[in-house]
C-alpha cells in the first residue's frame, strides 16, 4: 500500500460514522424531499397488513416509516418538534435539518474541525432568526388578504376546509388564537360518515347510557366528576356484622342523597372518568340524568373549560349544595348524535340554531375558544388525510395571528442565505466554515420547490438571486407553472413566520447534534 493509499484509508475511517449518519439523515431526508411546494407530489406508506397511508405530511410520513438507524431518528425528533411548537412546516424542518448535515459534513471532512463548524452553524442561525423575525409581515384583523392566503396554501388550497378553519377561527376570537396554550389545530375531529362543519362545543367519543329513550338534554347543569360514581367501599368483613350492615346501609342512604341533590340542582349530564355503580346508574335512569362515562383526562378538562365546571372526586358529592352549586357546569344542550356516534357537548347560552357551519352572531356570555372542527370525507384513509389538512390550516391560522408572515416558496430563505455570506467575511476564525454550511443550506427549500417543478434550480436560484438583489425585496421567487419571476407577496404566497423561525433552529439543533459524534456504541440491554 502507498502512503497515499493509507492517507485515504486513514481518512475513510475516521469519518466512517460521521459520514454513515449523513447518509441516513439523507436517506429519511430525500423520503420527503418530493412532497415540498405546489408540485410537489403524495406519499404511500404501505403498513405490514396491506394498510395504505396517502399524503404528503410530514411528520405523518416520518412517523409512520420503518426506522432503525439512531441518527435518522433524530431527524424524526425535528418533525416531531415542529409538529408540537406550531403544528406546521414539519418536511421543510426536515429538507433543512438534511441540507445543513450535508454542508456540515463537507466542511468537515475538508478538515474543519467539527466543533468549529457547529459552533459557527449556530452562530449563523442565530443571526439568520433575528433577521427573519424582523422581517416579518404583521396582519391587520380578519380582512388581512395576507392571512386568508397563509391559511389557503396550508390548507392545500383545498376551499372547504380553508372556508371551515377561518370560520371557526373567528368564532373563537384573535385574542384567544394569540394565546399559546391554545391550540386550534387539536380540536379538529375526523369522520367518515361526516360533513364538514364547526360548533361551539365539544364532541365525545363516548355513547351515553340512555341514548335509546334520552338522546338530547337541553338547559341543564352538568357534573364532571374524575372518579366513580359509587358509595364509599366498605371492607366486607364489616357485614358480617350487625354493626356493619348499619353503617352499610348508612354509607347507601347517604349516597343516594347524595344523588337526589344532584338532580334538585339541576344536573342532567354527568360526565365521570371512571364507571357507574348500578344503583347510581339506575337512579339516572328514572330521573333522566345522561351520563357518559370512561371519558379520558384531556377531554374532561375540555368540558371544564367549556362548561365552566369544576373537575370534582367523589368526596366533594358530601359538600352541601350551596358549596357544591357553583362546582357545577353548565350546558345549552347535550345530544347524541347517532350518525357519528358521539355526544355533542354545547357551550352554554349557545342556540341549537348555530350547531351548522358557521356565521352565527355570538350571543352575550358566550364562552369564546370552545369550538369544534368536524372534518368528513368519503372513506376512512382520505378523511385522514383531509384531517391533517385541516390541522395543518389550523396551526398556519393561529402560527400567522401570533407571529405574522414571511414570503414562502423559499425566497427568505435564499435572501439570508447571500445576507450570512456577507455576514461570514465578519467572523474570524474557522468558525466562518459553520456560518457558510448555514448559508449554503438555506437555499435547498426553494432549489426543491424548483426541482419539484421540474426546473433546473442552479439556473432559477441565480435568476432570483439577482431579481432580489436588484429590487432590494426578498419576496422574489420563481412561478412554479412558468418559471418566470415573481413577487410572492404580491401572489399571496406567504407563510407564517413561526413556522419558519421554529424550522430553522430545530433543524439547526439536531444538525449540531448529528455532527458531534464521533462513535456509536450500542448498549447493553437494562437488568
Amino acid at each position: 500500500m502507498t502512503q497515499g493509499q493509507g492517507q485515504v484509508q486513514e481518512t475513510d475511517e475516521r469519518y466512517a460514522t460521521l459520514l454513515n449518519n449523513a447518509n441516513a439523515v439523507r436517506a429519511l431526508s430525500s423520503a420527503v424531499e418530493g412532497t415540498l411546494g405546489p408540485k410537489g407530489l403524495d406519499v404511500m406508506l404501505v403498513g405490514a397488513n396491506g394498510d395504505v397511508v396517502i399524503t404528503n405530511d410530514g411528520v405523518t410520513i416520518l412517523e409512520k416509516m420503518d426506522v432503525s438507524h439512531p441518527a435518522a431518528r433524530l431527524l424524526i425528533q425535528v418533525a416531531r418538534a415542529q409538529q408540537s411548537e406550531v403544528g406546521d412546516g414539519t418536511t421543510t424542518a426536515t429538507v433543512l435539518a438534511g441540507a445543513l448535515v450535508q454542508e456540515g459534513v463537507a466542511q468537515v471532512t475538508r478538515g474543519v474541525p467539527a466543533a468549529k463548524v457547529v459552533t459557527g452553524m449556530l452562530e449563523g442561525i442565530r443571526v439568520a432568526s433575528d433577521r427573519l423575525a424582523e422581517r416579518a409581515l404583521r396582519l391587520d384583523g380578519w380582512s388581512d388578504p395576507k392571512l386568508h392566503r397563509a391559511v389557503h396554501i396550508a390548507g392545500r388550497e383545498q376551499a372547504d376546509i380553508v372556508r371551515l378553519v377561518l370560520e371557526a377561527g373567528q368564532a373563537v376570537g384573535w385574542e384567544q388564537l394569540q394565546d399559546p396554550a391554545y391550540r386550534l389545530a387539536e380540536q379538529i375531529v375526523a369522520h367518515e360518515k361526516a360533513s364538514n362543519e364547526w360548533f361551539h362545543g365539544v364532541l365525545l367519543k363516548q355513547k351515553p347510557l340512555q341514548r335509546d329513550w334520552l338522546p338530547e338534554r337541553t338547559g341543564c347543569r352538568v357534573l364532571i366528576l374524575q372518579d366513580a360514581l359509587e358509595p364509599d367501599t366498605l371492607d366486607e368483613q364489616l357485614l358480617t356484622t350487625e354493626a356493619g350492615f348499619q353503617q352499610y346501609m348508612a354509607h347507601r342512604s347517604a349516597f343516594m342523597d347524595r344523588l337526589q341533590r344532584l338532580h334538585e340542582l339541576g344536573v342532567g349530564f354527568l360526565v365521570l372518568e371512571r364507571g357507574l355503580h348500578p344503583e347510581a346508574e339506575q337512579f339516572c335512569l328514572d330521573h333522566d340524568m345522561m351520563v357518559v362515562q370512561r371519558v379520558s383526562r384531556e377531554d374532561i378538562m375540555r368540558v371544564c373549560r367549556l362548561t365552566g365546571g369544576k373537575p370534582l372526586k367523589r368526596a366533594a358529592l358530601s359538600k352541601d349544595a350551596a358549596v357544591l352549586e357553583p362546582l357545577l357546569g353548565r350546558t345549552a344542550c347535550v345530544r347524541y348524535d347517532e350518525r357519528l356516534e358521539r355526544v355533542r357537548l354545547y357551550a352554554p347560552q349557545m342556540a341549537l340554531s348555530s350547531a351548522g357551519s358557521g356565521g352565527t352572531p355570538e350571543p352575550a356570555g358566550m364562552r369564546r375558544g370552545q369550538v369544534t372542527l368536524i372534518v368528513g370525507a368519503s372513506t376512512r384513509e382520505v378523511v385522514g388525510e383531509r384531517a391533517r389538512i385541516a390541522q395543518d390550516a389550523a396551526a398556519a391560522l393561529q402560527a400567522a395571528i401570533q407571529s405574522g408572515v414571511l414570503p414562502g416558496g423559499g425566497t427568505t430563505e435564499l435572501a439570508l442565505s447571500y445576507m450570512l455570506e456577507r455576514y461570514r467575511e465578519t467572523v474570524r476564525g474557522m468558525e466562518a466554515f459553520g456560518v457558510a454550511a448555514v448559508a449554503q443550506a438555506l437555499r435547498k427549500p426553494m432549489a426543491q420547490i424548483v426541482l419539484n417543478a421540474g426546473f433546473n434550480p442552479l439556473e432559477k436560484l441565480e435568476e432570483a438571486r439577482a431579481a432580489q438583489t436588484a429590487s432590494a425585496s426578498d419576496a422574489i421567487g420563481i412561478d412554479c407553472d412558468s418559471g418566470a419571476l415573481l413577487d410572492y407577496v404580491d401572489a399571496g404566497i406567504v407563510d407564517p413566520a413561526a413556522v419558519k423561525l421554529h424550522a430553522l433552529r430545530a433543524a439547526g439543533e439536531v444538525a449540531a447534534a448529528v455532527l458531534r459524534i464521533h462513535t456509536v456504541i450500542k448498549m447493553k440491554p437494562e437488568a
